[in-house]
């Protein structure tokens, strides 16, 4: 199964590029990234993915390594985690 099926997300579900997965799994940051809501990993992915240019995806991609090291952003807006167990 994948992510996709899981997902209650009403919009196309965007596809995780390689470079995206490695730089998360080098970055420890994969689980960060996992334990945000289904729809901001959606938003990430085809906001990276949109870019055209090589320089725009490594630099979303590294305001999204920031964002998920830092945990309180999402977007460059604050962002409140949910509390476990809620």
């Amino acid at each position: 199964m994948t992510d996709s099926e899981f997902s209650s997300l009403s919009r196309p579900i965007q596809a995780m590029p390689d470079f995206i997965k490695e730089a998360l799994v080098k970055c420890h940051l994969f689980d960060a990234y996992k334990s945000r809501p289904p729809y901001q990993q959606n938003d990430y992915l085809g906001w990276i993915n949109r870019a055209k240019r090589p320089e725009t995806k490594e630099k979303r991609l590294a305001q999204m390594l920031y964002e998920l090291q830092r945990g309180d952003l999402y977007m460059n807006m604050a962002y409140k985690p949910a509390k476990p167990g809620k």
